[in-house]
């Protein structure tokens, strides 16, 4: 392709932007194969038609969309067109100015949504619009806003999104198509034929690891008391479906909604106490179950505390429960005769064997929370003096977490090997630029099919690569495992009859709600 330098479209990628260039298209391919060659393909054919327009590149982060804007300078010539990046930092009348001499604009979608809320500019002279992780492009998030106005102003259109997985709710993947009036469909997985042949092997292993008996103990405490709370929202007739912690999270929000415009009632005042322990109690399950004993010590701690201040008189009479006390004491004792949860030990295992057959090794283990993060790579450093660090999202009130600059030296140094395994919340999952990696582990299941295909990206691109499941046996692990497989393979199914819908021109605007609830 002309003035694409140093590097060569793969046969798939050829046939996506042909596509692309031709019909508003939601590309839907496993993370680290090339999305964002795709993009630039796209960018030099409209600038090359539409010479005197602008390409709008946006992406949910400052660094991811940084990366994509590095990519671009890699693989274009210098004098192709002026690229600059738009960020907060940047004020939003020096962004007016250089959004005048701009060609191709890299920015994350809240700083283009408000400039056009501001009037600063229009976007009447982009003759593409880009927008990365598509599968956020739902319900309020500024994606949709930017659509909508691109859609309104624009005198050449073409509207592109990019995503890994766009979930596997048809209703939800049918509101991502219409909010980017996608005309096509172009989905690809690890096992297309087309892909496949690029992609090296993936060994897939489930480990099981047992629920240790003290830990059964203190679990089935924790659940009689659980029952007990969701027992009063039935009896107050505020809970009626299973109580999951989203179904108590989404109530938790109705109660206070409710009190909150003035709605008194002595039933939801009492229903709102119960709501608010009952999701504790369900958080420290999940934290007993699945993560570290010591995470779910600490959280325990912290209830004890926020008691202790009189934070609320819910908290303040569950910890005073003699049950509740003696799950506090059980684990004090697990923890100082050095007891800890199974898949710890399990993990640090299966990173000691990866260790003996490569000295170069490379390995991503993803975790759900910030201090089982912490606490896999102390015991990692502690145990087997590998060079492991925490790769976690910026700082939240508590302290904890990396600012922007600190993520991209540690992205460097796992690039250079001073790093060997990065221990990873959700900020891995998704975008940024980390470096092929020798296995996957997944400290546990998550029940969404978009993180488990982000996640299991992250290897087997460019050599072999293993993808490693701890499952705790009888407990919300295996459900979560079950029920992320189940749901990818939906989403396939799912894609395939909007791909039918869309082509046979079945899938129209009254067919989708406006807002996904």
């Amino acid at each position: 392709m002309k003035f694409l330098q140093g590097i060569t479209p793969r046969e798939y990628q050829q046939k996506i932007f042909e596509t692309c260039s031709k019909h508003n298209c939601l590309v839907v391919l496993p993370t680290g194969v090339g999305k964002t060659l795709i993009a630039l393909m796209l960018t030099i054919e409209r600038l090359t038609k539409f010479p005197t327009e602008k390409i709008v590149f946006l992406a949910p982060t400052k660094p991811l969309a940084e990366q994509h804007l590095n990519y671009f300078k890699r693989y274009l010539p210098e004098l192709f067109g002026e690229i600059q990046l738009f960020t907060g930092a940047i004020k939003p009348e020096q962004r007016k100015k250089i959004w005048q001499t701009a060609d191709i604009v890299f920015s994350t979608p809240q700083c283009v949504a408000n400039d056009l809320k501001k009037r600063l500019y229009d976007l009447s002279e982009v003759c593409l619009l880009i927008e990365d992780e598509a599968h956020r492009c739902v319900r309020n998030y500024d994606y949709n806003f930017i659509a909508r106005e691109y859609r309104k102003q624009a005198k050449n259109q073409r509207l592109v999104g990019l995503t890994a997985s766009p979930g596997n709710d048809a209703t939800k993947i049918k509101a991502i198509c219409k909010n980017l009036s996608t005309e096509k469909v172009e989905l690809r997985t690890r096992d297309s034929e087309d892909v496949k042949k690029y992609l090296q092997e993936l060994e897939f292993k489930k480990v099981l690891v047992e629920f240790p008996p003290e830990f059964e103990e203190m679990k089935h405490i924790l659940l009689k008391l659980f029952n007990k709370y969701v027992e009063e929202l039935r009896t107050r007739k505020v809970l009626f479906g299973p109580a999951s912690k989203t179904n108590l999270i989404r109530l938790q929000k109705n109660i206070i909604s409710n009190l909150s415009r003035g709605n008194r009632n002595f039933n939801y005042m009492l229903g709102a106490s119960a709501c608010a322990q009952a999701i504790k109690l369900q958080h420290a399950l999940e934290l007993l179950e699945t993560q570290t004993l010591k995470s779910f010590n600490n959280y325990i701690k912290k209830l004890f505390d926020d008691a202790s201040k009189k934070k609320s008189r819910g908290v303040v009479k569950l910890v005073a429960k003699p049950e509740f006390n003696f799950v506090y004491m059980q684990s004090n004792e697990l923890l100082i005769k050095n007891k800890e949860h199974p898949k710890l030990e399990r993990l640090i295992n299966i990173v000691d064997e990866e260790k003996s057959k490569n000295k170069n090794y490379k390995i991503i283990v993803f975790t759900q929370f910030r201090e089982s993060a912490s606490t896999i790579s102390k015991g990692l450093n502690e145990l087997l003096q590998t060079k492991a660090r925490i790769f976690v999202g910026q700082a939240k009130k508590s302290g904890t977490g990396l600012s922007q600059k600190e993520q991209k030296k540690i992205i460097e140094e796992f690039s250079k090997g001073k790093i060997n395994v990065l221990v990873a919340t959700c900020i891995a999952e998704e975008g940024l630029d980390i470096p092929e990696v020798n296995a996957v582990i997944f400290y546990e299941p998550v029940p969404s099919a978009i993180r488990a295909i982000q996640r299991s990206g992250r290897t087997a691109r460019l050599m072999k690569g293993k993808l490693i499941i701890l499952i705790t046996k009888g407990t919300r692990d295996e459900t979560f495992y079950y029920v992320s497989r189940s749901r990818e393979k939906k989403m396939h199914k799912a894609i395939d009859s909007i791909k039918e819908d869309l082509k046979n021109g079945k899938l129209n605007k009254k067919e989708v709600q406006e807002r996904i609830t």
